[in-house]
């Protein structure tokens, strides 16, 4: 079997994509295990399937390194988006993604000459967040926003919520030393959340600028999320950390994506997008 592929990241958080737009990959699961192994194969965060639509420019299928399907990823989406300009699959600069989570509208910024150019970075419109228990899904009758959650005989500090798939927001005064490795797995499984969560680790550095730590559910620790950084800025509001309607930084390990939450928690999403290689791989 082989797999014509690109390696992409969204400021590290990398994934394997592949052109499935006449045809769609037999057993993604099993390919996303195979090909996301580190040391023993192309290695990556996951893969992503880039697929026809039958209302929009294109759809996007993501499958985590363990092969579980996700919703979204605002790092793979904008990744997406350069794929399909910068391959010529499609020639305008707003271009609509269908995903799990719904369809995503994609304002392309580009660099080079007309005709030769490639996309430089991605500005997403990413939904609403919300933070009803019933949409993350979590297991509580109210709402969680700064409230104790109990993990592993350690009290944190949790504000739950979806901004297309779940996610956990804990605020700390320092992140740098956590053991994430350790404490990731108790936290993405907690039996508050039946369908695993991702876990965003949060430091407020200024005004308008906040650090990220994030454990992804089915990944482990990456060096970005993008809905995490979304989910993070979103908690941060709901939480008076950070102003809603002006562009909040989040540092991430892997770069730095810009974020804007309006007072109805509508979320922008902006950040690069780069291309690592082109491969074939033999299963």
């Amino acid at each position: 079997m082989k797999i014509e592929f690109t390696k992409m990241h969204g400021i590290g958080n990398d994934y394997i994509y592949v052109n499935c737009m006449e045809k769609e990959l037999a057993d993604p699961a099993g390919i996303a295990i195979a090909m996301s192994a580190r040391r023993f194969s192309v290695g990556a965060d996951g893969l992503v399937m880039i697929c026809a639509s039958d209302h929009a420019d294109a759809k996007m299928r993501m499958f985590n390194a363990d092969g579980s399907e996700g919703k979204m990823c605002g790092n793979a989406i904008r990744c997406v988006g350069k794929y399909l300009y910068d391959n010529r699959i499609v020639t305008k600069k707003e271009i609509t993604i269908e995903t799990l989570s719904g369809d995503k509208t994609l304002l392309l910024d580009t660099e080079g000459a007309p005709g030769e150019d490639t996309v430089r970075q991605v500005s997403v419109a990413m939904g609403q967040a919300s933070f009803a228990p019933a949409d993350i899904p979590a297991k509580n009758d109210k709402p969680l926003i700064d409230v104790p959650l109990l993990v592993e005989g350690n009290e944190y500090h949790v504000t739950a919520l979806s901004v297309g798939n779940p996610h956990q927001v804990i605020f700390m005064e320092e992140i740098d030393s956590l053991p994430l490795e350790k404490i990731g797995p108790a936290f993405e499984n907690h039996t508050m959340y039946p369908e695993r969560i991702n876990t965003e680790f949060v430091q407020v550095t200024g005004k308008t600028a906040l650090k990220m730590r994030v454990w992804e559910r089915g990944s482990g620790e990456t060096f970005a999320c993008g809905t995490g950084a979304c989910a993070t800025v979103a908690a941060a509001v709901k939480l008076g950390l950070v102003p809603a309607g002006e562009d909040i930084e989040v540092t991430l390990i892997g770069g730095v994506l810009t974020i804007r939450c309006d007072e109805n928690f509508q979320l922008q999403m902006t950040g690069p997008a780069a291309k690592v290689y082109d491969g074939i791989y033999e299963g």
